[in-house]
């Protein structure tokens, strides 16, 4: 007579533990995948592709976490046989053959595909390492969750394809897959890549220069405060930038770009009028609607985030809208030298609903919250919309929500590429 024999409970916990974290990360792996494929229709969801591009990259932290616990539970059967022996353990299905030789290949495939991605996300974090090398080894990231998938798909046990539990994995495997072969292939942001050459390149301060492209027909028309990702040589591939122009209806789209990092530094020297330029986009939610028509607005701009601002003040001069009275804070280090101050002074003529604060840091005039506050009423609610340092923005946040408690809608981007 034929008895089942059931596994000891440090033998269950181990099995179901080595499922639970392969399954979860395999699972924001393949989630991790279709977001990078930069999906529009889901901006409006998730208010932006710049909150997308951060999920994408929490997820993939999450999935190299859960990826390091399998690999470390299955690393640890030795300990838990020399505790309890291996009696409880549950019995081993059994194949042969070319399967047999298909798992084993599975197994070890799984494992350098561990350490492969835990080496990326370690590149990816490290800030210092170069983002013209990083581009090239993040690409390889699709090849390895393919052999991820491999792993998967024969090492998971049979038992799962037979409930939710496998329905649920094909559908991620098939949609992870899928977009790893789009990004292999080099077709994320194809449909919305349009082809146009720069008109005019000029200087505006040190480290600032404003680039004018002319875009063919195919251009959508974009909103004051979306960015795109422009290729200005594919060696170098995309990168994303505020659109600092309104839409004129011909085409016709400005860029001004600061020189942040090593690839915008050498931008001034290698751009050259007549260039061929890729432009992919419009995207983003930062387009100043107001969540509550009886909130006050407040816009608050540092440096080069000034740009979305540009844009729409060019907007409400062409085409007024319904705008409520809008308080604008732009922060500089010298307002004497800011190439931008004199811009935001003419752009605001005309625009009367528009009450423009220069702070200059020179003459000890840095915006605070405090000195928001007193500026503005803290009844009711506040919307602000903000575009400049990182850590200002979390600092400015925090403190608002902690004074106003609730009342506060507060907007920035949070795009980062890593």
């Amino acid at each position: 007579m034929n008895t089942i024999t059931t596994p000891s409970l440090p033998w269950e916990i181990y099995d179901n533990s080595l499922y639970l974290s392969g399954l979860l990360a395999i699972a924001l792996m393949s989630v991790t995948m279709m977001l990078a494929t930069r999906p529009a229709w889901l901006e409006a969801p998730f208010n932006g592709l710049d909150k997308i591009y951060r999920l994408h990259k929490w997820m993939a932290i999450l999935a190299v976490v859960f990826a390091a616990l399998h690999w470390l539970i299955e690393m640890g059967d030795d300990v838990i046989k020399s505790l309890f022996g291996r009696d409880g353990r549950s019995p081993e299905q059994d194949f042969s053959g070319f399967i047999e030789m298909m798992r084993d290949a599975a197994e070890d495939v799984g494992e350098w595909a561990v350490y492969l991605v835990f080496a990326m996300l370690v590149l990816t974090l490290w800030k210092r390492f170069p983002y013209n090398i990083w581009r090239y080894v993040h690409r390889v990231m699709p090849i390895l969750y393919l052999l991820v998938v491999f792993h998967a798909v024969l090492l998971a046990p049979l038992v799962w394809w037979q409930q939710p539990v496998g329905l649920l994995m094909v559908l991620l495997l098939i949609g992870g897959s899928i977009a790893s072969i789009v990004s292999l292939s080099g077709k994320i942001g194809q449909s919305r890549q349009v082809q146009g050459a720069i008109n005019a390149i000029s200087t505006m301060s040190a480290g600032i220069i404003e680039v004018e492209c002319q875009l063919n027909k195919k251009w959508q028309r974009h909103c004051a405060g979306q960015f795109a990702f422009v290729t200005f040589n594919h060696t170098e591939g995309a990168h994303p930038f505020t659109i600092a122009s309104s839409d004129h209806g011909d085409g016709q789209v400005t860029f001004q770009i600061k020189a942040l990092g090593d690839y915008t530094k050498r931008l001034e020297h290698k751009l050259k009028v007549g260039q061929s330029v890729t432009v992919e986009g419009p995207y983003g939610r930062f387009n100043f609607k107001p969540k509550n028509t009886t909130a006050e607005q407040i816009w608050i701009a540092g440096g080069i985030g000034v740009t979305p601002f540009l844009a729409k003040l060019e907007e409400l001069k062409n085409k007024p809208g319904q705008l409520p009275l809008t308080q604008m804070h732009y922060s500089c280090r010298d307002s004497a030298t800011d190439p931008f101050v004199k811009r935001l002074q003419e752009a605001c003529i005309g625009l009367p609903l528009i009450q423009l604060h220069i702070h200059d840091s020179n003459k000890g005039k840095k915006l605070t919250t405090e000195q928001l506050l007193t500026q503005h009423s803290t009844k009711g609610m506040m919307e602000v919309w903000f575009c400049g340092p990182t850590g200002w923005a979390r600092i400015l946040e925090s403190e608002l929500r902690e004074i106003l408690q609730g009342a506060l809608f507060f907007h920035k981007e949070a795009f980062e590429l890593r």
